[in-house]
């Protein structure tokens, strides 16, 4: 099956690299053109993770032309809602339209219990994993509306979004307010057939997770675990006999809530878990 959501355009967040560029390569290669944006500069934090890159940003671009499609994209920070709504107005001024919302950009930073948790972590992590997603889709829903033609909207939460890990309490609240959001923007559009639902990944193969900080947090009774010291832990959190999945595994999930597909599909939390939540 090909052209999934061919002729629909897709604003989508935290693209340049890792889930947000697979998406953005994925919902291509099926049909749709592209609103691509992510901050692509350090936030502060989250250090220890290698942030991107304006040069990741234009292989993501690269990456989409190849597939014959369009792409428009822009160096934004999802705390600035202005930028998102000028980044936004301007995709759908040269795309002509817009369909599907994928509020995808996020980070992970800190690694203490909530008690230790310091105010200037906990404050970056709500500002950006739950205040950025709102404002995402707070920016393109006069787009939806204004094409009478309903749309999909897709939120990236977590099993964090659903059951706690410790030390990452901070990460766990703000994925949690994403499935908030998700069905309350799904009751308040679902009259115009904007479709709204989350996807909750498990351990994703993307710099966000694969850094030596997460690796020694996972195994800290080595001093250099390695990708295999790591793989061992990580598959105790799943029913499935794997550490974490690809981007290209999330990926799947988002084109069937973005197409036609799941066109009743409305208020659901996905998971893609390899069997995370019946851990």
């Amino acid at each position: 099956m090909t052209g999934r959501v061919e002729g629909k355009v897709a604003f989508i967040t935290g693209a340049a690299r890792g889930q947000g560029r697979s998406h953005a390569v994925q919902l291509a290669r099926e049909g749709a053109d592209i609103i691509a944006v992510d901050v692509c500069a350090p936030v502060s934090g989250t250090d220890k993770i290698a942030h991107s890159t304006p040069e990741d940003l234009a292989e993501t671009v690269k990456l989409v032309e190849e597939t014959g499609r369009r792409i428009v994209a822009a160096q934004v920070d999802v705390r600035d809602y202005d930028a998102l709504s000028a980044a936004v107005d301007a995709g759908v001024e040269q795309l002509g339209r817009l369909d599907i919302v994928v509020a995808n950009a996020g980070i992970g930073n800190g690694g203490e219990t909530l008690d230790k948790t310091s105010e200037q972590d906990w404050n970056t992590m709500i500002d950006i994993n739950l205040s950025g997603v709102w404002k995402s889709v707070k920016a393109a829903v006069p787009h939806l509306l204004a094409g009478e033609r309903g749309g999909s909207i897709i939120l990236t939460s977590s099993v964090g979004g659903l059951k706690a890990y410790p030390n990452t309490g901070h990460y766990i609240a703000a994925k949690h307010g994403v499935v908030g959001l998700m069905r309350t923007f799904a009751v308040e559009l679902g009259q115009h057939s904007i479709r709204v639902n989350s996807v909750h990944p498990t351990n994703v193969n993307t710099p966000m997770f694969m850094n030596e900080n997460t690796m020694k947090m996972f195994r800290p009774d080595l001093e250099n675990p390695g990708v295999e010291d790591f793989r061992v832990v990580a598959q105790f959190m799943h029913v499935l006999p794997i550490g974490w999945v690809e981007p290209e595994d999330i990926s799947n999930a988002v084109l069937f809530l973005a197409s036609d597909e799941s066109r009743y599909v409305t208020g659901l939390p996905l998971t893609v878990d390899g069997g995370s939540m019946l851990k």
